[in-house]
Formats: structure tokens, sequence, C-alpha cells
């Protein structure tokens, strides 16, 4: 069976390797190189801690308990860090909503509680949290370095007997009946039996070359990176903070196993185009206020990078009715996601399963 990959990044490069495991003969196409898309952009969170409705925080929580066995079968260092996410809240009004929201997830059976501040500050002794009116833990949320993890499955998809063809944007999709023949590419049409849709945002320009309709909408989001530093953090993975003043959203701060610290603000849907020096300085500034020991780090802002994100923020995942062997793979949280959609994926393309936990995210859904 011969099956294209459209897209390299983290989830695409995941499901090129499963498929390729079960000795499918995959290509893997990328406009550029692989992991340099969203998935450079990225926080790189292993988490489901705020993600809701319940059927969405299962599927992330069942990803993020396969990211082991996702690292072990890559056999390679991809910068996979736990340690769980420390949060903590400054006013009442917060600290409220921090209560109800780990009780919730402690009833859907996720690993969290709540902390005191002295628990707080002894998992993390370097942090300075100002007022805490209510703190938590959720012990099992790590992190990745995501463009590794694209570049190191991409690799091994080629040690399988696949094609990794970079700086080869598909240009579109040839039909021979209702199917997918070729994917059109500069040089010529590379043939298929089956096409994998995993472009990100260019996934909705593709996909109306077969006139299908992928509803997103644009989704900007920015981070900041330092200079690598010695290590700062001594048991958590990712720090979420609160606020420093009413007209400032929250940061979160994560260090990755190359010592470099990454700093974003407002939760991973905010919207953000400002990738200017002056803000990353700004955004550093505020992370320091909590994490003293960054005194001496270097801003290092990042161009402002644009996420996959349908149109309800949930997954568009599965074979779609129209285009029978178009499998679709757009998601936000894809690096949460990408080690069971490939798994699934490949169950779904190879053994004509139809896994039922992806049934609220098929692409029908908008019709």
């Amino acid at each position: 069976m011969k099956i294209t990959v459209i897209g390299a990044g983290i989830v695409g490069s995941a499901i090129a390797f499963h498929l390729a495991r079960r000795g499918v003969q995959v290509t893997l196409l990328d406009a550029d190189e692989p992991g340099m898309g969203a998935s450079s952009h990225s926080f790189a969170w292993i988490n489901a801690f705020g993600k809701e409705p319940r059927h969405y925080n299962e599927l992330n929580r069942r990803s993020l308990d396969t990211w082991d066995r996702y690292a072990r079968l890559l056999n390679a260092d991809v910068g996979l860090k736990w340690g769980g996410q420390l949060t903590w809240t400054a006013t009442d009004e917060d600290a409220e909503w921090l209560r109800e929201n780990v009780a919730k997830l402690q009833s859907w059976g996720y690993i969290a509680r709540l902390i005191d501040e002295a628990e707080l500050v002894r998992l993390e002794p370097g942090l300075r949290p100002g007022t805490v009116s209510a703190a938590a833990i959720s012990e099992n949320d790590g992190h990745v370095l995501g463009t590794k993890a694209a570049q190191v499955a991409s690799r091994r998809v080629v040690e399988l007997g696949g094609v990794v063809r970079s700086n080869t944007p598909a240009l579109g999709l040839d039909v021979s009946g209702k199917e997918i023949a070729a994917v059109q590419v500069e040089s010529g049409n590379i043939e298929c039996d089956a096409v994998v849709l995993a472009a990100g945002v260019a996934t909705t320009e593709i996909a109306e070359t077969v006139n299908l309709e992928v509803p997103q909408y644009e989704s900007p989001g920015v981070v900041v990176k330092t200079n690598s530093l010695p290590h700062l953090m001594e048991s958590a993975s990712v720090l979420y903070t609160p606020p420093i003043s009413e007209d400032q959203p929250e940061i979160h701060i994560r260090q990755g196993t190359d010592g470099v610290v990454m700093i974003g603000e407002g939760t991973q849907e905010s919207l953000a185009r400002d990738d200017s020096q002056e803000h990353a300085d700004r955004l550093l500034a505020r992370a320091t206020h909590y994490l003293p020991a960054l005194s001496t780090a270097q801003a290092i802002p990042v161009p402002v990078g644009y996420r996959p994100m349908p149109r309800d923020e949930m997954p568009i995942l599965g074979f779609t009715e129209s285009v029978p062997n178009l499998y679709i793979a757009l998601t936000h949280s894809g690096i949460t996601l990408a080690p069971l959609i490939g798994e699934f994926a490949t169950m779904e393309i190879l053994d004509g399963a139809r896994i039922d936990l992806l049934d609220p995210f098929r692409l029908e859904r908008f019709v």
C-alpha cells in the first residue's frame, strides 16, 4: 500500500512513522523541513489540565499516557521531560475557579490536587510566588522538544523504507472517480492509494482542491525563548503563574532539556502577534518576577507562529465521506495528541477500524 502524508510536523510525522512500522510505502511531504512549521513555535506542553469538554479531555489524557511508549519506539532523545504543572492564583475569584477545576478533573480521574503555599515553595525553592490564594499540581504533565520529535520520526520513516521530501509543498490532489489517485507537487504527481492531510494551517487550502471544506480560523501565537541556562526548576516541568497586574494575562514558563527557557502568555488559544524584542523583554521580566534566577537570561523573540485551529477548536480526525481515501488530521494541541493520533490513524487506515473515541471529532460534524 502506498500512502502519502502531507505535513511533517509533530502530527504528520507521527502518523507516517506508525504507518511505516506497519510496512506501508510512505511518502512524507513538507513545504519546509520536518518540524519547522507550527511545531517549532509551540510551547510543546503535554497536558490535559484545562481541556474541555470531557471527551476532549479524555483524548488528551490518553495521548499523554502514550508519550513514553512513543519515545521508546522512536529510540532517541526528543527532550521529553515530566514533573507536572504547578499553578497558583492571587485572587479569591481565581482561587474559586482553580478549586472547582481541580475538583472536576479529579472526578474525571485526572491526576491533580490542591496544595498549599508551603508545598508550592518546597517543590520549587527558587520560586517567589507572591500572594497565593490557591495552588495546585497536576503531576502527570510534561513537555517535549516538538521540532526534535518531528525530525526524529521523519528519520525513522526513511530508515523503515519510506521517503521524506522536504521543501516540497503539496499543490493539490488529483481525483479519479471519487478517490484521490495522486498528490500534485512541482516536479509532477505522486501516485498513492490514500492520503493523510496533516498540513496544519495549509490543510484547508489543500482540501479545497477536492471541493472539501475544512473550517479553520486564524490563530497567531507568540512565545519567547532564552539562551541555554543552567538547571532552574527542581521538580515541575511547567509553571503557570498569575498575572502581575490586572491589565496583563497570566504567563507560563518551562525549561527544556536543552536548557532553553520558553515563556508564553495567556491560554494556549490566546491570539498574539507582537514578536518584537521589546515584547520578549517584557515577558522575560514578568517571568523573572516569579523566578529570579532568570535575571541573567537573554530574551530571544520567536517569529509569530500560526497554529492549526479548527473552527470549533476541537480536532478534525478521520476519513472524509466525500473523498473516501482522504484522512484528515488537523488539531490544536498537536504536541499532546500526536502519539495517540499516530496510532489511531494507522489503525483506521490499515485495519478498517472506526475508533469511537474519535467520533466527536469527525469532519462531518460541520455539515
